[in-house]
């Protein structure tokens, strides 16, 4: 018994004394991992999965240079085409945000969702996720089809859903999240496959 309980705890404790010399190593394998779950799950191919992130950052640096800082917006790229979505202060705001994304490198297009008006509030970004929740959750629970292909944003009680889907997933998909309370709106951002 002395004998099972050594060589089990043995491991378990050179597991820990170890966990703590790589520490700083730890949340990037988690994050590995956790990407590499959800690029297996999607549409996009791992190298297009990765493009999207990078436009995400590079576009949000180049609008944070630029841009009136009374702007509050939300950048999500998915195969290459990105939905802008927020508020800006003013319709030269609104255009320049599109320009300046235009610039950033492998953007196939851009959706602008922005809206002229004052920057949303806590509550109101709190609200815009709670109807994404809800979205997504619905989308889990109806089992139309596999719920991790489209990609939900909420912008002011607007939904935007994102994905590469065929003309079914679109429709079911569009169906649940214009169904759900809370939704004022659904915008389709979807590619189309057969």
């Amino acid at each position: 018994m002395t004998q099972t309980i050594f060589t089990r705890t043995l491991p378990a404790i050179a597991l820990l004394l170890l966990s703590t010399q790589l520490s700083g190593c730890f949340p990037a394998v988690v994050g590995g991992a956790a990407a590499g779950g959800a690029m297996a799950a999607d549409r996009r191919t791992s190298g297009i999965y990765v493009e999207d992130e990078n436009i995400e950052l590079k576009t949000l640096k180049r609008l944070s240079q630029y841009m009136d800082k009374a702007s509050h917006i939300n950048v999500t790229s998915y195969n290459r085409i990105v939905l802008l979505s927020g508020e800006v202060p003013n319709e030269s705001q609104l255009k320049q945000a599109e320009t300046l994304t235009r610039e950033i490198s492998n953007v196939r297009n851009i959706h602008n969702g922005l809206t002229v008006a004052p920057a949303s509030t806590l509550g109101d970004r709190s609200n815009d996720t709670y109807i994404t929740t809800k979205v997504k959750t619905r989308f889990v629970s109806e089992r139309l089809f596999p719920a991790n292909i489209v990609k939900v944003v909420t912008e002011g009680s607007v939904v935007y859903l994102m994905g590469i889907v065929t003309e079914k997933e679109a429709t079911d998909a569009v169906e649940i999240a214009r169904t759900t309370e809370g939704v004022s709106k659904v915008v389709k951002v979807f590619e189309y496959s057969k």
